[in-house]
């Protein structure tokens, strides 16, 4: 099978114009080229087959020596890749034809400075970056965990009490984003990370430097539109309002395995999003009183990050679980409380007459042993 799904590999790299190398290795990996864009398949906790670099890929960009694709996009390609001390990064190389254009340079350039502000606990923060370069790229601490649509794809929704986890980490990544002056902008499942200790949120900011540019021009609205807020598709304006109505949908995603809005074409889409309601079948009710305010068609009436973390601080601090306890008295006393009498008290009495009484027949049987042995020795 693996060796099959190799050469498979190999003739798709051959029709798209270039050349595939194909290793084993352990974790989830995407593959973007000329003809696909987007997730091929990935190995498991065991390892898996995967595409490594393409022929025409870069081997060293900045000073990191790139391993894989991770993906492929709109913007461009993500490499893994490593320091020289062999630290891992994740390096996204800019699109040539974005590369051209003077405008986006400098809205890059603008937007990799916001990002590098941003330094929270649920964040993939930028740690380098060179908009000035032939291909503009920045690099980002690498995040060993699947993304989120990868993990629910795999294995199902997630579970209610996993999705308030979910949400108050995302919304945390929001604070701290929006603190930084920046907005997402293209909140979605596979721009979220699920790692060991917690969510992570890639890509923040970076879509906004797309303004202006030949995409946005002809028509083409920036963003992912089942994740899309109804103001994105009517007005083309984003603000942190934007962002909490993007949450609500990746959580609805997370609970239910789909979006509230559906996910065909972005037409049919974005005439949901802006005119109908959301569609929660299946989510659990105890999520919906967090959710369905998060996907209010007013920005006005969404929730601020603040509001929603203070509402998960009440529930998640709740323990769900609790040790057995021992039975408590049923009978309350007032009053002084009686010092307890020492069950054990008797022992050492018992201890003590019983070592007395030993002693005293040592004592007496001690002279007629010497006596017994003076008689002995005068025989």
């Amino acid at each position: 099978m693996a060796h099959r799904l190799a050469t498979a590999l190999a003739l798709a790299a051959a029709l798209a114009g270039g050349t595939v190398q194909v290793e084993r290795f352990g974790g989830a990996a995407e593959f973007g080229g000329p003809l696909f864009d987007g997730p091929l398949f990935g190995g498991g906790k065991d390892g898996g087959w995967c595409v490594v670099l393409l022929g025409n890929d870069p081997r060293e960009i900045g000073g990191y020596r790139l391993e894989s694709r991770l993906g492929a996009g709109g913007m461009g390609v993500v490499y893994r890749a490593r320091s020289v001390s062999g630290r891992q990064v994740a390096v996204k190389v800019i699109r040539p034809e974005l590369a051209q254009d003077p405008e986006f340079r400098a809205r890059f350039r603008q937007e990799v400075a916001a990002a590098r502000k941003v330094s929270g606990a649920f964040t993939a923060p930028v740690i380098d970056a060179d908009p000035d370069a032939r291909e503009p790229w920045l690099a980002t601490l690498f995040i060993a965990g699947p993304p989120l649509g990868e993990q629910v794809a795999r294995h199902g929704p997630l579970e209610a009490g996993a999705v308030r986890q979910l949400a108050a980490g995302l919304a945390e990544a929001l604070q701290d984003i929006h603190r930084a002056g920046m907005v997402h902008r293209d909140l979605k499942p596979g721009n979220v990370l699920l790692a060991a200790d917690g969510p992570r949120v890639i890509d923040f900011g970076i879509a906004r430097a797309l303004d202006g540019t030949q995409l946005t021009s002809t028509g083409v609205v920036v963003g992912t539109p089942p994740f899309m807020a109804p103001e994105q598709f009517q007005q083309g304006v984003t603000s942190s309002a934007t962002d909490i109505f993007a949450l609500g949908s990746v959580l609805v995603f997370a609970g239910t395995g789909r979006g509230p809005f559906g996910a065909d074409s972005g037409h049919a889409v974005g005439f949901r999003v802006v005119y109908e309601e959301p569609d929660l079948t299946g989510l659990p009710a105890e999520l919906r009183p967090l959710i369905l305010p998060c996907l209010a068609k007013d920005p006005a009436q969404r929730p601020t990050v603040e509001q929603l973390l203070a509402q998960q601080s009440d529930v998640l601090t709740t323990p769900t679980v609790r040790l057995r306890e021992a039975p408590h008295p049923r009978t309350v006393r007032t009053g002084p409380v009686p010092a307890p009498a020492p069950a054990s008290a008797p022992a050492p009495e018992e201890e003590s007459e019983g070592a007395g009484i030993g002693l005293m027949v040592l004592m007496m049987l001690v002279p007629l042993l010497i006596v017994a042995l003076i008689g002995f020795l005068m025989l």
